[in-house]
């Protein structure tokens, strides 16, 4: 288990299906995670029973508990993870509305910055973000991400298109 203040950080359990069905189901946030179709429980029960083990996968995705009440607010992902050339992207998923806003993103962010560093000896990590999504573009800064580069018309969102932006933190090694 990864702790900070607020959060922890737990690997899946049998237990989060109904969580992780409704967070992987919810149409509205889809345009970020660039899911089209529904999972069903049994896929998702499959997964979570997968054994994770990110040198295997090349991903890992994490529980974000809420300390005050162990219920889960949302999930962070390493994905695209690297270990020769040191570098794996960052996602992360607040579910529901009453749960943003409340410094669970970038504290995620945070203790997974350090996990990443530490255990994993990473050097970078990256992003991707709409640029619409300001919510996350304020997080990856406030966190030390920048951002190097602008993919034009890169996302298509409700027949608009939207650029995304690429960002990276270079995670020093004292």
């Amino acid at each position: 288990m990864l702790k900070g203040d607020k959060i922890y950080l737990r690997a899946l359990e049998p237990a989060d299906i109904n969580f992780l069905y409704h967070c992987e189901n919810d149409t509205s946030v889809w345009n970020v995670t660039n899911t089209f179709i529904p999972f069903s429980k049994n896929n998702l029960l499959k997964y979570i029973n997968s054994q994770q083990d990110i040198y295997a996968d090349k991903q890992l995705r994490l529980v974000i508990i809420n300390k005050q009440d162990n219920q889960p607010v949302g999930f962070i992902d390493i994905f695209d993870f690297d270990p020769y050339h040191m570098r794996a992207g960052i996602g992360i998923l607040v579910a529901g509305k009453e749960n943003r806003n409340k410094g669970y993103a970038r504290e995620a962010l945070q203790i997974i910055s350090v996990y990443t560093k530490n255990i994993l000896g990473l050097k970078n990590l990256f992003c991707n973000i709409l640029a619409n999504n300001m919510a996350s573009i304020k997080i990856f800064e406030a966190n030390n991400f920048k951002k190097i580069a602008c993919k034009p018309a890169w996302h298509r969102q409700n027949n608009e298109w939207i650029d995304e932006y690429f960002y990276i933190k270079t995670l020093t090694h004292d």
